[in-house]
């Protein structure tokens, strides 16, 4: 479960709402009893359904949650239903859809780039990195699990992953042994990965024996070669990809046999289409 504070609900409301509803108020409708539903005009993974339903519930309405974090919605499907006063209903109306419509586009795309992957590698993972955009982290978490994905990394206190950015600052850049037992030393508790921006890079990280080694950008003929040559070299060292992995590569990645892709590419997905109905209650 991700859970979302109230001060989280309540910024999201008030980017939209502010001081209510000036055309429900102009039109006197305000405390008119209706219903409000959330349908989905395309079929697809869904995601964001809790914090849509907390979201309804902050303005006072009675909530109906039709289907959870991921399941797999067919066109027509009603994923939220709600009910109470008019002026409450406009209010949930744009901030839920916002959320509904963004969070399914990233569950989806997440779960259509492990559909492919899982015919070549039944067991692979794939994980989304730290680069979300900004202040979308607490969504874009859930929806990639929802998608049936995994978190690369949350923020740079939570793991291990030994950049060359990190390695410039050193007086020897390229003594791996060195870096990598420092890591172990110091971060007894932590996986050690570390990145490689080529072949030459790649070799010798792979001397210093990493639990990780992240091939970020290689080509597919490189990674195929390491592929043949890291169990050699390091046998306990798992591979992994970085870099231009998306929906319309995954395919080819996915043949090279590596267990583990890292990609940002669901977070751009484009928006689901949710249809927004608001009626008056009988």
């Amino acid at each position: 479960m991700i859970y979302y504070p109230d001060a989280f609900l309540d910024n999201l409301l008030l980017e939209d709402i502010q001081y209510g509803d000036l055309t429900c108020r102009a039109l006197n409708i305000n405390h008119q009893l209706g219903t409000i539903t959330f349908t989905c005009r395309e079929a697809g993974c869904v995601s964001g359904i809790t914090l849509g339903c907390r979201l309804l519930a902050k303005l006072g309405l009675t909530v109906t949650a039709h289907l959870q974090e991921g399941d797999f919605a067919k066109q027509g499907d009603c994923l939220i239903s709600a009910e109470g006063q008019a002026d409450a209903l406009h209010q949930g109306w744009k901030v839920v859809q916002n959320v509904l419509e963004w969070s399914c586009g990233v569950s989806d795309y997440m779960a259509k780039m492990l559909e492919i992957y899982h015919r070549y590698q039944p067991k692979g993972q794939i994980a989304c990195t730290r680069k979300n955009i900004p202040n979308t982290k607490l969504l874009a978490t859930q929806a990639v699990l929802a998608g049936g994905g995994i978190i690369h990394r949350q923020g740079c206190s939570e793991t291990i992953l030994l950049f060359a950015n990190h390695r410039h600052f050193l007086s020897e850049p390229d003594n791996w042994l060195q870096q990598v037992t420092q890591l172990r030393q110091a971060a007894p508790e932590k996986c050690i990965v570390v990145e490689a921006d080529n072949l030459q890079q790649a070799r010798e990280a792979l001397k210093a024996q990493p639990d990780i080694l992240q091939l970020d950008k290689f080509s597919i003929e490189d990674i195929t070669l390491l592929q043949q040559e890291a169990p050699q070299i390091a046998p306990r060292c798992h591979l992994s990809v970085a870099g231009g992995i998306n929906l319309n590569t995954i395919e080819k990645y996915a043949q090279t046999g590596i267990g583990l892709m890292v990609t940002s590419a669901p977070y751009y997905a484009p928006p689901s289409d949710i249809k927004v109905r608001l009626y008056p209650k009988n």
